[in-house]
């Protein structure tokens, strides 16, 4: 392991803003005072600060030497909509939220970054450290990216950076291509007609609409695509009815969709436009579909990709590096940075042993042991692409 030595030094004040952070949970785009303590710390640190992106978004600027490159290094800021239960001493203070995915480390590591590269610069170039907001759901990374990051910070790539409890600590996880999934919903609302329960013949009762289609859709992914093609069609919701004995006269159902490619995304739409309408029309009865994609598969280029992967070797050996990972069909608003700069998005172990709580999680809470790792690989990653 090759810590940076101004990161080693930093620790403890990861440690502190990181349980700060974590005790102070702010969800989607509501992060005024997350980003503000991110501000002020950059500012501290003298970097050139900008604020009011994407409503909280916070870039911090760092020059050094006469190279004329630049690249950007992001974090995300917001917690989840959950209770706490981890226990920890600096567990969240707010009722109903808290860092469930490690947000907080995150921003953390990147703060870290920033402080050691500040203090001793070793790159020539301009450093963009971005701080984004919203990547829970609500695709904060794409309003960054409709409100200009890349025209106002021109950058020639980008890198991001997620923990991950299921990978051991002091290991990192990366591979060229497709590596999360696409994230889109669905809204399914059957329209019948209600009934008394005991009297089913002069309704047309949803429910029926309800299991039918539920396991009609799984046909999809068994039946329609390709064997070596993914996808995911989660049915997550089914809302209906009152009472015991009354048909009622609508049911809603609701979930998530999961690719990876495009094609394929098309293909699930189509079929459950489709596999809907002939139920309906099968009971006598209307339904219609709301179909929203969310997010883009996370993509990362071949070039960012083995940059990555250079400076994740730097930090904790090749051997402990895995390029050839499992791709996730979770999702990350990073991928619209994806879309817009050639980047990459690598996994950082953060697993304490097979127990280790996972993301969005009640009990979970980031390894602060991952906080060097992570901080180390930012710099290491600075310093190789913006040689001085």
């Amino acid at each position: 392991m090759k810590i940076v030595p101004e990161i080693a030094a930093l620790v403890p004040d990861m440690k502190t803003w990181r349980h700060h952070l974590h005790a102070h949970p702010e969800t989607a785009f509501e992060e005024k005072a997350t980003a503000a303590f991110v501000a002020d710390k950059l500012r501290s640190f003298g970097l050139e600060v900008h604020t009011g992106l994407a409503k909280t978004g916070v870039v911090g600027v760092l020059r050094a030497g006469a190279g004329s490159e630049a690249i950007g290094l992001r974090a995300d800021l917001d917690a989840l909509h959950i209770q706490e239960k981890s226990g920890v001493t600096h567990a969240s203070k707010v009722a109903g939220k808290m860092h469930a995915c490690g947000h907080d480390g995150h921003t953390a590591m990147l703060l870290g970054a920033a402080a050691a590269l500040a203090q001793k610069k070793g790159f020539a170039g301009t450093l963009y450290f971005i701080f984004q907001p919203a990547e829970e759901n609500e695709g904060g990374g794409r309003v960054m990216v409709e409100e200009g990051l890349f025209e106002r910070f021109p950058m020639r790539a980008v890198y991001g950076m997620h923990n991950w409890p299921l990978k051991p600590s002091g290991t990192f996880a990366v591979r060229a291509g497709a590596f999360m999934g696409a994230y889109d919903i669905f809204e399914i609302v059957a329209t019948g007609k209600g009934a008394h329960a005991a009297m089913p013949n002069v309704g047309k009762d949803p429910m029926l609409f309800a299991a039918h289609a539920i396991s009609a859709l799984q046909t999809i992914v068994a039946r329609n695509l390709h064997p070596l093609d993914a996808g995911v069609v989660s049915v997550t919701q089914v809302h209906g009815g009152d009472t015991w004995n009354v048909i009622p006269q609508e049911v809603v159902l609701r979930g998530t969709v999961r690719t990876f490619d495009p094609a394929v995304q098309d293909l699930i739409e189509q079929r459950m436009r489709t596999i809907v309408a002939g139920i309906a029309a099968m009971f006598e009865m209307t339904a219609t579909v709301r179909y929203e994609r969310r997010y883009p598969a996370t993509v990362n280029a071949e070039t960012e990709t083995r940059h990555a992967v250079a400076a994740a070797s730097a930090v904790v050996g090749a051997a402990n590096v895995d390029t050839d990972p499992v791709p996730n069909m979770g999702s990350e608003d990073f991928a619209f940075m994806l879309q817009a700069k050639p980047g990459c998005y690598v996994w950082l172990g953060a697993g304490r042993g097979p127990d280790t709580p996972n993301v969005h999680n009640p009990h979970y809470d980031f390894n602060d042991d991952a906080l060097a790792i992570g901080a180390s690989y930012w710099v290491t990653l600075a310093r190789q692409q913006l040689a001085a």
